[in-house]
């Protein structure tokens, strides 16, 4: 079972260390989540929690607060009540979640093939792809025994399908950012970069405004 505690920097400790383009994307962001989407080991909660803690915002992981509702793994729930079970959850866990205002959301790799998760995502938040080469992902997962989807025959072979099916479809997020094997700290900072200027590219929208 993983760690459900959610991190919450203080942010008025982390205002004062922020830069002038930091603290115009969280003007941006309003009320709005920073959303992280992408296959699974490309990053999402390792670089998500780094990223909260630099911009003084709540960090959350979406499968973190579903084995929390279930009092169950995330392989615990797919081998009781399969993946279709899973997936419903995981669309009510992040609706509920984008309603709880700014903060950084990193979501399993297969919540963005939802289109009610897309939908709400692009009402309530601004969607971040970490998109990651086969050779860093398979590097990265091979390192786990818990992913539900990797308990094939063929990992590699499973996870080059998931990315044929899924890439296209996170190719709609907001950003893309491209999560290699660099410090996390880089992939941060271009996520911030991306953000300051896809948000700072955007007319005001007093609707998102705290």
């Amino acid at each position: 079972m993983k760690d459900t505690q959610d991190q919450s920097p203080d942010p008025n400790a982390a205002a004062s260390n922020l830069s002038f383009k930091e603290q115009e994307l969280l003007s941006a962001l309003g009320n709005r989540a920073i959303v992280l989407v992408g296959i699974m080991g490309c990053g999402k909660s390792t670089v998500g929690r780094r990223l909260a803690n630099k911009l003084g915002l709540k960090f959350v992981d979406s499968d973190n607060e579903i084995e929390h509702a279930a009092n169950m793994s995330v392989a615990e729930i797919f081998e009781s009540h399969g993946e279709s079970y899973f997936r419903g959850g995981e669309e009510r866990v992040i609706a509920r979640l984008l309603q709880e205002g700014p903060m950084v959301l990193a979501t399993g790799g297969g919540a963005f093939m939802s289109a009610a998760t897309r939908e709400i995502i692009a009402r309530s938040g601004v969607s971040v792809w970490m998109k990651a080469d086969l050779d860093i992902v398979m590097s990265r997962v091979r390192r786990k025994t818990t992913r539900p989807l990797l308990k094939t025959p063929d990992p590699e072979g499973t996870v080059r399908k998931l990315m044929d099916e899924r890439y296209p479809v996170y190719a709609e997020a907001d950003v893309t950012v491209h999560s290699e094997d660099v410090p996390h700290e880089v992939v941060m900072g271009e996520i911030i970069s991306a953000l300051a200027d896809y948000l700072l590219s955007q007319p005001v929208d007093t609707s998102n405004a705290s």
